[in-house]
């Protein structure tokens, strides 16, 4: 993870221009990373570092700044790893070799070496990133084994022993952030009044579970989607509990689950994670594209 409050703005401009040309579109882009920020007494402050928390333009400009981690990258494999005889004279002698996989500013660089090479290739990214004004975040940088697992937009990515072989996989999870983070904006929905009936709870509460779930889908999720469902089931059928004090279990699953364990209102039903399909692509070229084929023609 990067740290931007110390940007270099000459040298973020200076990437910036060579897309645009438009003296306009430069001088307001200027403006925006000198705007500076607002203090607690009220009084304005400039910049001459940093991008504004918070600006309509941070995290263009801040995406536009890691571009030169990019370029770092690309140029390394093309000249020293882009074929396997590349790749496996590099190993002969007892180099690494690596591949940056980079999404905005959060970014993971997967090493094939030891730990030295891990840290020197630190080494040169930080030097690389210093070149804008940027540095390596201490707090959420790291050089851990796959072994050990990593983080990385949302997902544990870990290697195991396959259950019943020897063999050892690499396994993606969601992570337990961001497990505990949905299961904290559950909790925020369903406490005390903060939803007005049943019919508005249901519709936000499978909004939040539907988008999640698609999310992880590719992971390996199933058993997490059962326990969330659990989870979500039983602070919704306490909410309606708790809104319907007078009624006992059982009339309640009568009026509101319709005598089983479902609930609903009657149109709308409580989203169930474990319904979900999971799906696990093992191999790089059968991922299918996201992108419906006429896009990709016309593109």
């Amino acid at each position: 993870m990067v740290s931007f409050d110390s940007i270099d703005h000459t040298a973020v401009m200076q990437r910036v221009r060579r897309r645009v040309a438009d003296r306009r579109v430069l001088r307001l882009i200027k403006a925006f990373l000198k705007a500076g920020i607002m203090n607690e007494a009220g009084q304005q402050r400039g910049s001459l570092v940093g991008t504004p928390q918070g600006g309509i333009l941070s995290p263009l400009l801040a995406n536009i700044a890691l571009s030169v981690l990019d370029d770092f990258a690309h140029h390394a494999w093309q000249e020293t790893m882009s074929t396997k005889n590349d790749r496996r004279r590099r190993r002969y002698h007892g180099l690494a070799t690596w591949r940056l996989v980079r999404y905005a500013d959060d970014f993971v660089i997967l090493v094939s070496g030891d730990r030295d090479h891990a840290e020197e290739l630190r080494r040169d990214v930080a030097a690389v990133l210093a070149t804008l004004g940027l540095r390596l975040s201490p707090d959420k940088t790291a050089v851990v084994s796959i072994d050990e697992g990593f983080d990385f937009l949302g997902f544990r990515i870990q290697r195991h022993r396959k259950r019943g072989t020897n063999r050892r996989c690499v396994y993606t999870y969601p992570s337990r952030t961001v497990v505990n983070t949905v299961k904290d904006k559950v909790r925020a929905l369903t406490r005390g009044s903060a939803q007005p009936d049943l019919t508005t709870l249901l519709e936000r509460v499978n909004a939040q579970l539907n988008g999640w779930c698609n999310y992880f889908r590719y992971a390996v999720a199933k058993r997490t989607f059962s326990y969330l469902g659990a989870f979500t089931w039983r602070r919704v059928a306490y909410w309606i509990r708790k809104r319907h004090k007078g009624l006992s279990w059982k009339r309640i699953r009568r009026r509101f689950m319709n005598g089983g364990w479902t609930i609903t209102d009657g149109q709308l039903t409580l989203f169930s994670p474990a319904s979900v399909t999971v799906t696990r692509y093992r191999h790089r070229h059968r991922i299918p594209s996201p992108w419906p084929t006429a896009a990709r023609s016309a593109a």
